[in-house]
């Protein structure tokens, strides 16, 4: 299913429920809240996007502890948690998705191969976390987990 029709999809879920949503992106750069934007009348229910590419900014703009970093590294099920509880708290949003990964083409490692991205959901008070693997090249990595982070968001919203 195309990007932009799972965005539209969201609109409507988060349209019937009078919700918003919030993004706390590293690997995606941006990709899923341009996905959101794409859709007339996202303002209606997209609150905001944070870019955190650095671990200073992620620490910085959504409060993830640094030791979280120290201890996991960025691309990690802890830190993902973190970002999507700072991007709902700093955002005032209903539900947050975060993204974190190696998309590659290098900066992968036996433990943390390239293709793999931390993802972390925030719908309400619960939060949900998992990692996938991708194939393909960087923009291949990064599209499957704009779409990966969508279906997530509207999984979770659809069933609350």
């Amino acid at each position: 299913m195309s990007i932009t029709v799972l965005a539209k999809q969201l609109g409507q879920l988060l349209q019937q429920q009078n919700k918003q949503v919030t993004t706390a992106e590293s690997c995606t750069g941006g990709g899923i809240a341009e996905a959101i934007t794409r859709i007339a009348g996202s303002s209606a229910w997209f609150e905001a996007g944070y870019i955190t590419y650095s671990n200073q900014q992620k620490t910085k703009m959504l409060h993830v502890a640094q030791e979280l970093l120290v201890a996991h590294g960025a691309v990690s099920l802890p830190v993902v948690e973190a970002m999507a509880q700072g991007a709902q708290r700093e955002s005032g949003a209903y539900c947050a998705v975060a993204v974190s990964g190696i998309a590659g083409p290098g900066g992968g490692s036996v433990d943390k191969p390239v293709g793999m991205v931390c993802f972390a959901w925030v719908v309400g008070t619960q939060t949900y976390s998992e990692t996938q693997v991708f194939a393909g090249d960087r923009a291949a990595v990064r599209q499957q987990a704009v779409q990966k982070a969508l279906l997530g968001l509207i999984s979770l919203i659809a069933n609350k």
